[in-house]
């Protein structure tokens, strides 16, 4: 069953219902169809995939994020026919099981988010933040949600000497860039979210800085996704050097997230994101006065 974008305004408008965090963020849950991911924990390939959105959902997630290539400092390029080999067949699975789902497509190939949208995906989550055209004219022909993230250099070397001025003017201006292009050729605004790209070609202190701005990032109105989970910013916070043991860091900075506004988390562990966030609204709760 695919997606049928730009069809009606009920349909536009519930995408864009969902990628904004009225109450607290939503919760977008990751599923890598790969065998090289950061963190082996999030790995599943076919059926278990498919079970691992399905279990994402039930939990709480608004969003499945389905991808088929690492970008982990330092990944090899995947191929395309790989990659539509391991997304596909989560994604039609999600959409069998699941017809009013909301999923993602995390890739950086346009071929890859053409299939994907066709197969039942909602959204391009592209951590090239739509260098390619192709990419950018896909967004624009399918009008579908698009995720744009800033990343300095490729997955290979981004690590090797990333370099700012001013971290958070530069990358909320080079975000800003793009959705102002998309804008300007017609693509509906409350159907893109900016991601600045948290531990993709930044240092440490680059990117404490962009969570300290939050919000202040933006230079225009519009939803905001953090990505975190159990990255080596929650590691240099924690002292935690495995990505298994990050947990606990993680959903501190979930909490963050939530007091800066931010509209979006995409996370591995959707069940305690979900519990977190519900004990944070109660604890918002103000007690009416009693005469």
């Amino acid at each position: 069953m695919a997606s049928d974008f730009g069809e009606s305004s009920s349909r536009r408008a519930l995408l864009a219902k969902a990628l904004v965090g009225l109450d607290g963020p939503h919760i977008m849950g990751i599923v890598n169809a790969t065998d090289d991911s950061f963190f082996p924990g999030s790995r599943s390939m076919d059926n278990e995939a498919v079970a691992r959105g399905l279990a994402m959902w039930d939990n709480g997630a608004t969003w499945v994020d389905v991808g088929g290539e690492s970008t982990r400092p330092g990944a090899a390029p995947v191929d395309t026919e790989t990659e539509l080999r391991r997304v596909l067949p989560v994604i039609e699975g999600l959409r069998t099981a699941r017809p009013n789902g909301l999923i993602s497509i995390d890739t950086r190939h346009a071929v890859v988010a053409k299939a994907a949208l066709a197969a039942g995906a909602d959204m391009v989550n592209d951590v090239s933040g739509l260098r390619d055209p192709a990419m950018m004219n896909l967004v624009l022909e399918t009008e579908c949600a698009v995720c744009i993230m800033h990343m300095q250099g490729e997955p290979g070397n981004m690590q090797e000497n990333p370099s700012y001025g001013d971290v958070v003017h530069e990358i909320g201006a080079s975000l800003e860039a793009v959705k102002h292009e998309l804008i300007g050729r017609g693509h509906p605004r409350e159907l893109i979210v900016l991601d600045p790209g948290i531990g993709f070609g930044k240092t440490q202190a680059h990117n404490i800085d962009l969570l300290k701005a939050g919000r202040g990032l933006l230079q225009s109105e519009g939803p905001l996704l953090w990505g975190v989970s159990r990255k080596s910013i929650v590691g240099h916070l924690t002292g935690q050097t495995e990505a298994a043991q990050r947990l606990s860091g993680t959903l501190g900075l979930a909490a963050v997230a939530m007091n800066e506004g931010v509209d979006i988390v995409r996370v591995h562990d959707v069940e305690a994101h979900h519990d977190l966030f519900n004990a944070m609204r109660l604890g918002s709760t103000q007690p009416e006065h009693v005469e």
